[in-house]
């Protein structure tokens, strides 16, 4: 059987590294990316080569057009580059009325031009070889619903990379190639950590009334891990759903259902 290869951007740490973690223990030959090269590194060497895998690192700003391609045509041309997986992400926290433009400036350019700028690398890179691939955005719930606070440059983005999944899909399709994406909730990582911080002084209350509150807005009734997330993006990599494309599902516990 041949192994597939699949790219993972953000895969350092939280989402990124889990969704390497679990493709990999699914016998996907994953190249680890990250704009923390040591981070890459490390997550690479942890991820298991039961299936006969060669998992690759590499260092990769996912808003520059010529790193993004540079690592699509090098794998594409060494061993084909079958799925990418567009995950890396960052969020600031602050009033609307409050936040610094250059934050919301860098916001836009990791979490929609990083998809974007990612998405056409790979995409060029599997037209290029013959590839019918497939590809994964991390959006959000809160690309789904405006009511979050203290978020709105991020939910701007993530709207975005919703639309953006769509529009990609769209035309994609006549080269066989689909494009998804996950819209995850409150996943316990080291970014929510950061989140929880920034909140809690925001509204005067103590993080752990924070994390409360997000678990009381969670049917399911606990925080998300990040491999409640990998699990979708597997199965969105999968044969099983060859035939889906341009959707964004919703992976939170049922904290925002549409």
């Amino acid at each position: 059987m041949t192994i597939k290869t699949v790219v993972v951007t953000g895969a350092g740490s939280g989402i990124g590294q889990t969704i390497a973690t679990v493709l990999a223990e699914r016998g996907w030959q994953v190249v680890v990316t990250d704009i923390n090269l040591d981070a890459a590194k490390t997550a690479s060497e942890k991820l298991s080569t039961t299936g006969g895998q060669v998992h690759e690192f590499a260092r990769l700003n996912v808003s520059d057009p010529d790193e993004a391609a540079t690592v699509a045509n090098d794998i594409a041309d060494r061993v084909g580059l079958h799925a990418w997986v567009s995950n890396a992400g960052i969020s600031f926290m602050e009033k609307f009325l409050d936040m610094p433009i250059d934050k919301v400036t860098k916001t836009f350019e990791v979490n929609l031009l990083g998809a974007y700028v990612c998405g056409q690398a790979a995409a060029r890179a599997m037209v290029r070889t013959g590839v019918e691939g497939s590809i994964v955005n991390t959006a959000s719930m809160a690309g789904k619903q405006g009511r979050v606070p203290y978020l709105a440059d991020y939910v701007a983005s993530k709207f975005g990379v919703v639309g953006l999944t769509q529009a990609m899909a769209f035309e994609l399709a006549e080269h066989q190639i689909t494009v998804n994406a996950v819209c995850p909730g409150f996943v316990e990582t080291p970014m929510q950590e950061r989140e929880l911080a920034w909140e809690a002084s925001l509204r005067g209350i103590t993080p752990d009334d924070v994390k409360q509150g997000w678990i009381a807005d969670t049917p399911l009734g606990r925080l998300q891990q990040p491999k409640d997330v990998a699990g979708v993006v597997a199965f969105l990599l999968s044969d099983d759903a060859r035939f889906m494309t341009g959707e964004s599902i919703a992976v939170n516990g049922g904290a925002y259902m549409d």
